[in-house]
């Protein structure tokens, strides 16, 4: 058998071109970035506007309204008056005033006794109910008179009460009641004389008695008390 001779097939292969080497890998990208969604700023709020403080001017200090002077006549008493009060006898009105008395405001009768060198405020409230009375009437005065004209009134009680029953007819300011006291303890010659506390009582009934009759009659004390012992003595 005949060989055959193969024929050595050669194939050839192509050689494939060898690339030239393959450039430096580019470098590879990034991830693209997200895109970022700027959050809105919080609206910042404003402050508030500083107030400027401005002192507050201190209001300029009102005038005090003048007072109103106080009367010069209350009722049925005006300043310079002549007028009785009971445990003091004759005074006079020398001013009607406003003074502040223990937190109130009181209008006062301001009396002066010159005798006694005393001044006595009264409350005008008051004035009336303590016993303040204008000057006796004529009248008021001539009963009195009769009274010193009449027999004198026997008291056989015991001394201390009757100068009790005495003194409080001279602190009732009645010119009769204080004339009654006058015409009992009177003494006129010949009488028995009076103790020392009855001659105190009978003085300090005349003197009351003789002012008040001085200030209705405009004359003086010591002419009073002269027309009073005088009446005293014409109806002993």
């Amino acid at each position: 058998m005949a060989a055959k001779t193969r024929k050595k097939t050669t194939v050839k292969t192509a050689k494939t071109p060898v690339k030239a080497k393959a450039a430096k890998a580019a470098p590879k990208k990034a991830p693209a970035a997200k895109p970022t969604v700027a959050k809105k700023a919080a609206p910042v709020k404003k402050a508030a506007p500083v107030k400027k403080v401005v002192a507050a001017k201190a209001p300029a200090p009102k005038k005090a309204a003048p007072k109103s002077l106080p009367p010069k006549k209350l009722g049925n008493f005006a300043c310079g008056d002549f007028v009785v009060y009971p445990t003091h006898g004759v005074g006079r009105i020398i001013a009607i005033e406003d003074q502040e008395v223990a937190g109130y405001q009181l209008r006062l009768f301001v009396v002066r006794f010159d005798k006694e060198k005393m001044t006595l405020r009264i409350p005008v409230g008051k004035a009336e109910g303590a016993g303040l009375r204008k000057l006796a009437s004529r009248q008021k005065i001539d009963v009195a008179i009769t009274t010193l004209k009449g027999r004198s009134r026997v008291n056989r009680a015991m001394w201390s009460r009757r100068a009790q029953e005495y003194e409080a007819k001279i602190n009732s300011g009645d010119p009769v009641s204080i004339a009654e006291v006058v015409r009992d303890l009177h003494r006129n010659a010949g009488q028995p004389d009076q103790s020392y506390s009855e001659r105190q009582i009978y003085e300090a009934a005349l003197d009351r008695l003789a002012r008040e009759v001085a200030a209705v009659d405009k004359t003086d004390s010591d002419v009073a008390t002269m027309k009073l012992e005088e009446i005293l003595e014409a109806a002993a």
